[in-house]
């Protein structure tokens, strides 16, 4: 069977690749840039590309990119909801600990030199195995490695056939299904990663609707159209329908708008001061002067974006900050308007933070069981004369540190809280240094944002977990609970969907109520295509899915 399969692959291509020989038309001859008539898609990514390899794919920057090239076992749809990808189906034992999956026999690689005749091979569970290793072996450091820490590596994982592989879990974890969606959990070829070594990140070869052609650093990257992909519409035919993706790295904000409004750029993504005014109206609509000429798509954005007080009075930095006193943090979180932030500063693109640390768009974000924090500076007055600092008398000032791209927010902060009697200083710092204080426990207070790195409410409230303290994990406020914690394991128990989303809703409310964290806003999707892009929409992950979209031919793919 596995012969004949692979037969008739080689027999499908035979006569096209024979054809191009003749025409001394071969791979290592195709032109860099798209044939004219070919339907491109054309992204910027201003920040520039480190690797193609899954094993690196932290960032939304390196993530859209390498969705193209790989498949996983299984994959997200745009509701959240786990789908088939390699994996026609699985299932899940009893106790929660052993998942076996079985495999589609129709995904080959793509093609490459590091294959017997050029050709791709077909996937199988072994290359599952070898993948999953590969993110666990620390030779590797990839940033990846944690979400595999609750495997029992005595027992597996383990290919049982080509088409069958078995998962083993220490102890039981709901959020496991969601957690191989991300693109660590790629398949990839072992052939491909001893061949290229440190280089396979700049020689991908992967599964997915697009293959790797060319890449000119700092320049262009560019995705062809993989022929022999294997999923296909609703209708038989099969993905991707575009012919090739375009990435260009320009890093000037101003210049890439400009790009995509001549329409050298199919896709924007996101806002920035230099095109946020022009776009959108202050009530988030798009600019009236662009209809007919651009679409614009919103949906819930698993993104919460939030100030950060470390409460850790073990800390001898701590001891003497008024950031200490839960009625001081309180009053901070009465003490601003969310919703005046938003509207001026935002465009109201995002939701005000008026609940839980949980963001809208997962299933326990609950606006009518989580009670959080609206504007009301009598309340804020009110906890701060019950602090000892009446008018804010006595209250020493307190430093909030930022990145530059928040400024105007802390700003608008700043400014209400002076007006209650808090006097809030603001120091900016780069980027990378500033996470290195946050994750190093060197700040009292910060600005923070959290993305959903899997679409569980886990993943947020992993942040408060006591055994998760900073450096070394996500807790970079040092909120620790005994009752928080136990609420938290038992959900890690607990299979059954409604009453984990109960133990997730009881937990996001004792963070409100104890207050080591001031949420902002909950973040939305923005993106902005040109009409004659179609089907691609967004997703709260903010996962840029390039297989569906279809594109009519635009004068800007020919040259």
């Amino acid at each position: 069977m596995h012969y004949l399969c692979s037969k008739q692959k080689s027999m499908r291509r035979f006569l096209p690749a024979l054809l191009l020989l003749v025409m001394g038309l071969g791979a290592c001859k195709t032109p860099e840039k798209p044939e004219p008539g070919m339907t491109v898609f054309r992204y910027n990514e201003s920040k520039g590309i480190a690797t193609l390899d899954p094993a690196y794919a932290k960032s939304q920057t390196l993530i859209w990119p390498v969705h193209q090239l790989f498949n996983g076992l299984v994959q997200m749809d745009s509701a959240l909801n786990v789908q088939p990808s390699v994996a026609r189906r699985w299932e899940i034992s009893d106790d929660g600990r052993v998942y076996t999956f079985h495999l589609r026999d129709d995904v080959y690689f793509h093609d490459s030199r590091v294959f017997p005749g050029g050709e791709g091979r077909r996937v199988t569970a072994g290359d599952f195995v070898y993948s999953m290793e590969r993110i666990m072996d620390p030779a590797t450091a990839s940033p990846g490695a944690w979400i595999f820490n609750n495997l029992d590596t005595t027992r597996g994982p383990k290919a049982v056939n080509d088409t069958t592989l078995k998962i083993y879990l220490k102890k039981r974890f709901p959020a496991f299904l969601g957690l191989l969606t991300m693109k660590y959990c790629s398949v990839v070829p072992r052939e491909a990663v001893e061949y290229y070594g440190d280089e396979f990140g700049h020689h991908p070869v992967g599964t997915g609707p697009f293959h790797f052609k060319m890449w000119r650093e700092g320049e262009k990257l560019i995705f062809r159209k993989n022929t022999d992909y294997f999923e296909r519409d609703a209708g038989g035919n099969r993905l991707p329908y575009l012919d090739a993706v375009a990435i260009s790295f320009i890093t000037d904000k101003q210049s890439e708008f400009l790009e995509f409004i001549k329409g050298n750029l199919d896709f924007l993504s996101g806002l920035s001061p230099a095109n946020k005014d022009e776009l959108l109206t202050r009530s988030g609509q798009l600019n009236p002067k662009y209809k007919g000429e651009i679409k614009l798509y919103t949906q819930p954005y698993l993104n919460t974006e939030y100030l950060g007080f470390l409460v850790d009075t073990s800390l001898e930095k701590v001891q003497n900050s008024p950031v200490t006193n839960r009625k001081v943090r309180k009053a901070i979180n009465y003490g601003f308007d969310r919703k005046k932030m938003m509207k001026y500063l935002r465009n109201n693109i995002g939701t005000p933070a008026n609940h839980g640390f949980l963001p809208k768009g997962l299933p326990a974000f609950s606006p009518d069981s989580v009670g959080g924090y609206r504007y009301n500076p009598d309340r804020a007055r009110q906890l701060l004369r019950e602090a000892g600092y009446p008018n804010g008398e006595g209250l020493q000032e307190i430093t909030l540190t930022t990145t530059d791209d928040y400024r105007d927010l802390c700003e608008f902060i700043q400014h209400q809280l002076s007006e209650v009697g808090i006097d809030i200083a603001i120091e900016i710092s780069t980027g990378a240094t500033f996470r290195d204080m946050v994750a190093n426990s060197r700040l009292l207070f910060f600005r923070g944002s959290w993305i959903a790195d899997y679409p569980d409410s886990e993943n947020y409230l992993a942040l408060f977990y006591s055994r998760n303290f900073s450096p070394g994990g996500p807790n970079y406020t040092h909120f620790s609970n005994p009752r928080y914690d136990s609420l938290y394991e038992t959900a890690l128990n607990t299979m059954d969907p409604a009453r984990r989303q109960n133990l997730y809703r009881q937990m996001d409310q004792m963070i409100i109520d104890h207050a080591p964290i001031v949420p902002l806003y909950y973040d939305q999707v923005v993106r902005f295509t040109h009409t004659h892009v179609k089907n691609l929409g967004s997703n709260p992950m903010n996962l840029l899915v390039l297989k569906h979209v279809k594109k009519k031919h635009h004068d800007t793919d020919s040259r």
